[in-house]
């Protein structure tokens, strides 16, 4: 009997475990409020939600984790086509005639355990259906935004969005008709979130999410990047920030009834977290630190006294313009590892540097001299013109248009400043030696600043950049850094035109000042050294000094008479 009634103990104390169990897995909600939900490894939670309204006639739930996949799906064993994967998943459930209470199931593939928020948000049969014209993705409504990101773009896409219908109502077709009562009349916008500069911690992402969840929070915290009708493709691009977080959002209209519907929101930093080579933690190279530092010491000396040492500046020009010609020539040729190819930079911008001061010291051209440096500033000024909104133009969407418009600002700068070149000259030292510093201050923390360069840079090097858009946030770390850029900028240039005002425009060439002392040593007869034989000749007679033998000169003896 003892043994009875231990056995009987167990076996209730079983059933009451497996009880909690499954309640410890059943997570429940409420409309429109945020639910905190871990997924326990190898196991499976259950996200329901009851008391829907009558009115409702769809719903969808979403839940975000910061980097680890999860699934959702409708049954309790995700099958193909009833379920989704990724880090912002989403997924659309229709309501039949009284149903009150709906389920879904969370799980993450690989049997580890995940924690993130989940929110599911109610909809009336008058609001536009999210993916409900799906004819790409798996799930037959998807309301998912689909995200890709490399080195240059980060891309999205979704699924278009049907017209409204009540419970058990026919849905109605997507592509039979084109005219005003069908989805055709739809229109969608896209919104961008910036989560804050350099911040990739969780609850950064978890309280950036709850202000992007629905429709009235995306549009008054997001940044509005396009609008487009049904007609238009639903794949957009955009400029990949590494270590940035950005939320896409779409929202999906419907003119007519005035209503509107939410995609999922996606996040991305444009890198990856589980990367041992180039993840998150480990965007700034020690390379690319030592590059930009010593960079930013050279840009702060030609900031303010560029113009006085002739030849520094020379050399700081020229190993800039080579060897950002060189870093695209070799990037798009060859694919050799980054820190070999920096180092290559590096290298042949020495020789650049020395080529161009060479050629100043024989030629002692000002024209060409300030051509290069004209270059240089315009394709600054260039730069800096298409970091602003104007860069997202469609116009400038066609490579065509966008480096003509950017090859014509970039020479009409030389030209400009050829009758003034001292000034051009000045004023190149100090806007393009300020913006290096800024470039050394982003190796070491990030800014936005340092895309006016590598936005240009991007589009050398990726044919399909050109699709993208190119928008950026500015937080403050940027407008303390613009400010830096401005005073150290204008500082410069104050202070070399004040000291070089009572100079010669341009240090004459060392070359061209040989050649005429010696043109004044040969004409000039009283002058000592007029008769004193070249360098060359003396040079020729020392040598025969010491390679000739001396012969005896005989009898040295005085003659007795």
């Amino acid at each position: 009997m003892p043994l009875k009634r231990e056995c009987l103990v167990l076996l209730v104390l079983s059933w009451v475990s497996s009880l909690r169990a499954q309640d410890e897995n059943r997570v429940l909600f409420s409309l429109g409020i945020f639910q905190n939900v871990s997924v326990p490894v190898n196991g499976t939670v259950q996200a329901v939600v009851s008391r829907i309204p009558a009115d409702v006639s769809f719903l969808t739930m979403q839940f975000h984790t910061h980097h680890h996949n999860v699934t959702l799906s409708y049954t309790q064993i995700p099958l193909y086509g009833f379920s989704v994967t990724a880090a912002d998943v989403g997924l659309l459930s229709n309501l039949t005639l009284n149903q009150t209470t709906v389920s879904w199931f969370l799980k993450t593939p690989d049997g580890s355990s995940a924690a993130g928020i989940g929110v599911i948000l109610p909809y009336t049969s008058t609001d536009p259906v999210p993916g409900a014209c799906n004819q790409e993705f798996p799930l037959e409504i998807d309301p998912n935004i689909y995200l890709q990101y490399n080195l240059f773009e980060t891309m999205i896409t979704f699924a278009p969005a049907n017209i409204g219908y009540k419970r058990e109502e026919t849905p109605p077709a997507c592509d039979v008709d084109v005219s005003s009562s069908t989805r055709w009349r739809l229109v969608y916008e896209v919104y961008q979130y910036f989560l804050p500069e350099g911040d990739l911690s969780e609850q950064s992402l978890i309280s950036s999410l709850k202000r992007v969840a629905n429709v009235q929070n995306v549009q008054d915290n997001g940044r509005k990047v396009v609008s487009l009708t049904s007609h238009d493709r639903t794949q957009f691009s955009f400029s990949s920030l590494p270590g940035q977080g950005v939320i896409f959002s779409v929202i999906v209209r419907d003119p007519v009834l005035n209503t509107s519907a939410s995609y999922i929101p996606v996040h991305t930093y444009a890198c990856s977290f589980n990367s041992t080579l180039d993840g998150c933690s480990d965007l700034g190279r020690v390379s690319t630190k030592v590059f930009f530092t010593v960079i930013g010491l050279a840009g702060l000396f030609v900031c303010f006294v560029g113009h006085r040492f002739f030849k520094c500046e020379m050399f700081c020009m020229g190993f800039g313009f080579t060897a950002f010609v060189f870093f695209v020539v070799i990037t798009i040729t060859t694919p050799l590892e980054y820190n070999l190819r920096l180092a290559l930079t590096a290298l042949v911008g020495v020789v650049g540097g020395v080529v161009m001061v060479m050629s100043w010291w024989r030629f002692g051209s000002v024209v060409a001299c300030v051509l290069v440096v004209g270059l240089i500033l315009g394709f600054h000024i260039s730069s800096i013109v298409f970091f602003t909104p104007l860069g997202d133009f469609p116009i400038f969407h066609d490579d065509v248009v966008f480096w003509v418009v950017f090859a014509c600002i970039m020479m009409f700068v030389p030209l400009f400043f050829i009758r003034w070149p001292r000034e051009g000259n000045i004023i190149a030292c100090g806007l393009v030696g300020a913006y290096t510093v800024v470039l050394a201050v982003n190796a070491y923390t990030y800014t936005s600043l340092s895309y006016i360069t590598l936005d240009v840079l991007k589009r050398l090097l990726n044919h399909n950049f050109s699709r993208a858009f190119i928008s950026v946030p500015l937080q403050d770390i940027d407008f303390i850094l613009i400010t830096v850029w401005v005073v150290l900028g204008i500082s410069g240039i104050v202070v070399q035109l004040y000291r070089e005002k009572s100079r010669p425009f341009f240090p004459p060439s060392p070359y061209v000042l040989w050649k005429q002392e010696r043109e004044r040593r040969k004409t000039n007869v009283l002058d000592p050294s007029h008769h004193k034989p070249s360098l060359s000749a003396q040079i020729l007679g020392r040598i025969r000094q010491l390679t000739q033998r001396t012969e005896p000169a005989g009898e040295t003896t005085p003659l007795l008479f």
